[in-house]
């Protein structure tokens, strides 16, 4: 299964796909897609739009999943996050990818074992548990956990259809 994991941001977004084969995971692609840095919101949002419909195109992922924003966001930023998440969402859903969201906390805990665990930590999990000695930006670090967390999920999810069928 190919998961397609994306981190957000109207500024720069990091994206990752990882392939999950029964336990095993690994990184197939890794980057960061940062628009002009003087282009207006709307222009922003077109270039995520394209950027992530070409990933889709080229890779083809079973699924895509995305952060969903925490509340301590100013409205302003909360704003422009939510359009980028559109556009992302929106250019993934035209190529018929399955889209997930996970709450920080979850992505977190499924990663690094709490839910409050810092950034460093993640990120080292992520490279441990997938085994990545490669270069990547913050924002594609932390769409490689995205993906994990995903990846971890869908396994305790197909335990829990198994042992509720036997019940």
């Amino acid at each position: 299964m190919l998961i397609l994991g994306v981190d957000p941001g109207s500024r720069h977004t990091g994206y990752g796909l990882i392939e999950k084969d029964g336990p095993d995971m690994k990184v197939l692609a890794v980057g960061t897609l940062s628009p002009p840095a003087k282009a207006e919101v709307p222009e922003r949002l077109a270039y995520l739009g394209r950027a992530a419909g070409e990933i889709a195109d080229e890779y083809r992922p079973d699924t895509a999943v995305l952060e969903s924003p925490f509340h301590g966001m100013n409205s302003r930023s909360l704003v422009v996050l939510a359009q980028a998440r559109g556009a992302l969402m929106a250019a993934l859903a035209q190529r018929e990818v399955e889209i997930r969201e996970f709450t920080p906390a979850q992505v977190k805990s499924a990663v690094a074992g709490n839910g409050r665990a810092g950034k460093a930590q993640v990120a080292r999990m992520v490279r441990l548990l997938l085994s990545f000695e490669g270069e990547c930006s913050e924002d594609a670090t932390d769409a490689l956990a995205v993906a994990v967390c995903c990846a971890q999920r869908l396994r305790m999810d197909r335990i829990s259809e198994i042992h509720g069928r036997r019940k």
